[in-house]
């Protein structure tokens, strides 16, 4: 049974025709079902091994908690990329499949990025409201009271939103007298903030209003991003005419908030501020206008991936896409160039300072130091028996004057002798001495001078024998 199954499975094995690719035929044609199955994805993950070589193009890897993926994002793109890659970042980003060639490794190339997440925007929120309370924009002080008597109230917000449904249905139910004018600016957008400050310069000049309300209605951090801009933090504070900060729900709160004369927690509340007291509440949400507006975005979004299809089957025909596979290539080679440059030399730099090490141990300089100090050891062993030789020179020759000077015949006049001379002869014997002859005599003290009158030879003893 098992010899029928083995003959089987080989006659079925040589039915099937045989394609035998190349390496590089193969890694080509996955790279096409690649880019043409996930022309466009987003993406998000931490930067990790981010390297930004001199060629201007970006390489580095996202991953998350149980995979990563090699990235690149070439020069045309991170040119005008607003954010800058940082390790350990969380990123979100527009990309395409493709596959480097020459290793085989499969990569997502970035055609857009920024951070991800309101945690960027929360810090960019605490930092900017730090710096602004230090510089004192917060400050009770600066606020201006409203009016007593209201009678124009400016509004700045967006003309189809719900905020000035809201706030001009309350108004005519509660205050019907007021003249309201509405200035309309964007209230969501990168942009938005300096059509605020456009309009609330405006209303400045015009000075036709009592009191502004600024404001929109509920959404998230980034919806309300515009109302945290530094910029219009300090238009608002540089307003003449006092300003009503009515921004998003009740939880919501904005740098405006604080920098304005005056916070509402809603457009509403902001409504009843300016308004007399009255007690009907109308539903100012226009469902029809806000359906339209939800169709329209949604045919415009429809239209954005069409043509973004569009311009990837066009980019992948391009040759451009070749010339940075070459490109990153030529990165790669260079990095490695690079880093065996830098092993290189510190071999080299190792083997320097271990001869340098061997040629100062045989440097002269060394012997000669050593025989400086053998010399000046030499030298202070001989001064100090010189100085002991002439210590014992010099108390040797202070015994021999002590001792000379006890036989000295001075030392003996000392003690009371006398010395006799003649012509400066010593007279040892009378037999030199005459009658009438003079002769010195020595004292210790002086000399005298005499004359012998008798000369008494001592008496010789007798001989006995």
């Amino acid at each position: 049974m098992a010899l029928g199954e083995t003959k089987l499975s080989y006659q079925s094995r040589s039915t099937i025709p045989q394609h035998v690719y190349t390496v590089s035929k193969l890694n080509k044609e996955i790279r096409a079902i690649l880019e043409q199955g996930f022309a466009q994805i987003q993406l998000t993950g931490e930067i990790s091994n981010f390297v930004a070589p001199a060629s201007g193009h970006w390489y580095f890897s996202l991953k998350d908690e149980k995979a990563q993926v090699k990235a690149a994002m070439w020069r045309g793109n991170n040119r005008n990329c607003s954010y800058k890659p940082v390790n350990g970042a969380q990123v979100t980003v527009r990309a395409r499949i493709s596959v480097y060639e020459p290793r085989g490794d499969y990569q997502v190339i970035v055609e857009h990025m920024e951070a991800a997440g309101e945690g960027l925007l929360k810090q960019q929120y605490d930092a900017l409201k730090l710096k602004l309370a230090a510089e004192g924009l917060f400050g009770s002080a600066h606020k201006k009271p409203l009016p007593t008597h209201i009678n124009k109230v400016g509004i700045i917000t967006s003309a189809t939103g719900a905020a000035v449904k809201d706030i001009l249905s309350i108004l005519q139910r509660r205050a019907p007298q007021l003249e309201v004018i509405i200035y309309p600016a964007q209230v969501q957008g990168k942009d938005a903030h300096f059509q605020l400050i456009e309009k609330l310069q405006l209303a400045n000049q015009r000075n036709e209003v009592d009191v502004l309300i600024i404001g929109r209605g509920g959404g998230s951090l980034e919806d309300l991003w515009c109302f945290n801009e530094e910029l219009l933090a300090r238009a608002i504070f540089a307003s003449n005419l006092p300003i009503i900060s009515a921004v998003g729900h009740e939880i919501d709160t904005t740098i405006s908030d604080y920098t304005a004369d005056l916070r509402a927690a809603t457009p509403s509340a902001a409504a009843e501020l300016v308004s007399s007291e009255q007690d009907v509440l109308i539903d100012l949400i226009a469902n029809k206008k806000r359906q339209l507006t939800k169709a329209t975005n949604h045919h415009i979004q429809h239209i954005k991936q069409r043509i973004q299809a569009l311009t990837q089957r066009l980019r992948l025909q391009h040759p451009k896409n070749q010339l940075m596979q070459q490109s990153q290539r030529i990165d790669e080679l260079s990095l490695r160039l690079h880093r065996a440059f830098e092993q290189r030399h510190h071999l080299l730099q190792s083997r320097m300072s271990l001869l340098e090490q061997k040629l100062n141990h045989q440097h002269p300089d060394g012997r000669i130091k050593n025989a400086k100090q053998r010399l000046n050891q030499l030298t202070l062993q001989l001064n100090q028996q010189h100085k002991q030789h002439t210590e014992a020179r010099q108390n040797k020759l202070a015994f021999l004057a002590a001792t000379l000077n006890s036989v000295s015949p001075l030392s003996v006049l000392a003690r009371g002798y006398s010395i006799t001379k003649t012509n400066n002869k010593v007279i040892k014997s009378v037999s030199q001495l005459q009658e009438g002859q003079i002769i010195q005599t020595q004292l210790n003290d002086g000399e005298i001078s005499s004359q012998i009158t008798q000369v008494m030879p001592k008496a010789q003893p007798k001989d006995i024998g």
